[in-house]
């Protein structure tokens, strides 16, 4: 593909002017870590700035009685309906993804009593296989294990030679971290379903890059964080998505003030609040989840379907330039060639990646490297360009080259 060749597909681009939102995304910087920490968006220093002068500055302790205390659900609610496919109700914000995989795991499990099985695949993120084996040893559970190809991902036949009448909760990542494989949410909640168990989705890697339908999959439980295509900035808080029916089913392990029935009668003991809200701890994270609100407004103008569309279109022009350009060093796409079984993101592999990825950081081309041997290009669709991702392939080739020569 020519140069004019993308420059054409830039200018058909109906998404293309959406770059302009975004702090730095005109500069000469390549940018191929959005599914890591998405780029901020121009409004948010402003909104920020705001926030301290007029809210914080102004109304002081006052906030919390005006607004902040419910801007978890309802920031919760404005994610479910522009990116989760959710009703209102159903999503919070607050705590680390870590935090909030150990409170629906461990939940998930005491729900479903004398069976004594989670399980997971071996290549899903560290902290669900970790954060699962922390609840099975708390537990007196075992780990049950789905071996999986790691430029693949989860099965349905894979699953359902898993699961069976032992299986208490399923942990599976929409789309893989390593492979962007993505798994067929619909199929696989049936299978655990099925099979008596509850299935907890990690969105870490899908939320704001693939269109999302919790409720008609039928979906149970699911985590998120919200710096990768939501660009809440570093360290943002997380979501977590309960289904409406489990609600008053399920009793989260840490229990907090927040999440009690009564906040502010400072009780001798604990009784939870009624609807998501019991599955809040501790004080929300107001200043962390700000940001979000800018990228969801974004995400809404836009439509999930076109950035979905966006999507598809960079990792296919992302894939293509690396048969054009990369195969001859015998670099192999070790993701999904078919988009309809791709995330966001494109995994190359060949033995240098990890010194290619520290030579790009040093020339403005920001990658990301992932064992084994996989460089890993995550291409945000509303801040990235197609001439961007030719760029940054070029620059791919032009170190594979100076290394094997």
């Amino acid at each position: 593909m020519t140069t004019e060749d993308v420059g054409q597909l830039d200018h058909t681009d109906p998404l293309a002017a959406y770059r302009d939102h975004f702090v730095g995304a005109a500069s000469g910087l390549v940018y191929f870590d959005g599914n890591s920490l998405g780029r901020p968006l121009a409004v948010t220093g402003p909104r920020l700035a705001r926030f301290v002068e007029e809210e914080w500055g102004g109304r002081l302790i006052r906030g919390w009685d005006e607004r902040w205390l419910d801007l978890p659900q309802r920031i919760g609610d404005d994610l479910a309906r522009v990116v989760l496919g959710a009703a209102p109700g159903q999503t919070t914000i607050g705590d680390s993804t870590t935090v909030l995989l150990y409170k629906l795991m461990r939940a998930a499990v005491a729900a479903r009593p004398g069976r004594t099985e989670i399980v997971l695949d071996r290549d899903n993120f560290p902290t669900d296989r970790y954060v699962a084996d922390g609840v099975a040893r708390e537990c007196g559970l075992t780990l049950r294990w789905i071996e999986v190809d790691p430029t693949a991902g989860v099965t349905p036949e894979l699953l359902a030679e898993a699961v069976g009448p032992q299986t208490a909760l399923v942990v599976v990542s929409h789309v893989a971290y390593r492979s962007a494989w993505l798994a067929d949410a619909r199929e696989l909640t049936r299978i655990a379903h099925e099979a008596g168990a509850l299935v907890l989705w990690d969105l870490c890697h899908s939320a704001g890059s693939v269109p999302l339908t919790l409720d008609d999959w039928g979906v149970d439980l699911a985590v998120g964080c919200t710096y990768k295509y939501l660009n809440g900035g570093p360290g943002s808080p997380a979501f977590c998505y309960v289904a409406e029916r489990h609600l008053d089913e399920l009793t989260q392990p840490i229990q907090g003030w927040l999440g009690s029935v009564d906040p502010f009668l400072m009780g001798p003991s604990y009784a939870p609040a009624a609807g998501i809200r019991r599955f809040c701890s501790g004080t929300p994270p107001i200043l962390g989840m700000l940001a979000l609100q800018d990228m969801l407004e974004l995400v809404e103008g836009a439509g999930m379907d076109a950035v979905r569309a966006k999507s598809v279109g960079l990792t296919s022009h992302a894939i293509d330039l690396a048969d054009d350009l990369l195969a001859a060093y015998g670099v192999v796409v070790a993701s999904p060639r078919d988009p309809e079984l791709r995330g966001g993101h494109v995994t190359l592999n060949h033995p240098l990646m990890r010194e290619v990825t520290a030579d790009l950081w040093e020339r403005d081309v920001i990658p990301d490297y992932r064992d084994p041997h996989g460089l890993r290009i995550g291409l945000s669709p509303l801040s990235t360009s197609y001439a961007e991702v030719r760029a940054g392939l070029e620059s791919v080739r032009d170190s594979l080259e100076r290394m094997t020569a």
